[in-house]
């Protein structure tokens, strides 16, 4: 049965959401770590009912990437801080502590090694991968 207005009390807010986080420290070195984005409920479109939303995050553009099943990307920083979507195909990444991590479908990675060795990058499907960047603001 469809709620109606005013039948939103048992609306709960949402687990965390779990990404990746790819970034170089004061060495150089490229390193992996596990974060989350926290939700609150919020009246984000009256007269939706209260969804679960993160804090806002300030980026500059979207640009969505196509990659060839047998792309390889040798050493190499991320251009800027920018989040990673990754839509379909499967990615496999290696930092420089030698850590290798495979990204598929819906895989959010946050890459903020934009200095030092970076990254290999490489597509490990048989079919081609799509994605997309979000270049991020200046961080506050």
């Amino acid at each position: 049965m469809a709620q109606t207005q005013g039948e939103h009390q048992d609306i709960k807010v949402s687990e965390p959401f779990r990404y990746t986080r790819l970034y170089s420290d004061s060495d150089g070195e490229s390193h992996f770590s596990d974060e989350e984005i926290n939700f609150e409920l919020a009246d984000l479109a009256p007269p939706a009912p209260p969804i679960s939303v993160s804090d806002m995050i300030k980026a500059e553009g979207v640009l969505f990437v196509s990659s060839p099943s047998d792309w390889y990307g040798d050493w190499h920083p991320a251009p800027r801080r920018q989040f990673y979507f990754h839509l379909s195909g499967e990615l496999e990444v290696e930092v420089s502590d030698g850590e290798v991590r495979r990204f598929s479908n819906g895989d959010v990675i946050l890459l903020e090694d934009t200095f030092g060795k970076g990254h290999i990058s490489r597509v490990v499907s048989n079919e081609r991968g799509y994605a997309v960047f979000v270049p991020l603001g200046k961080e506050v």
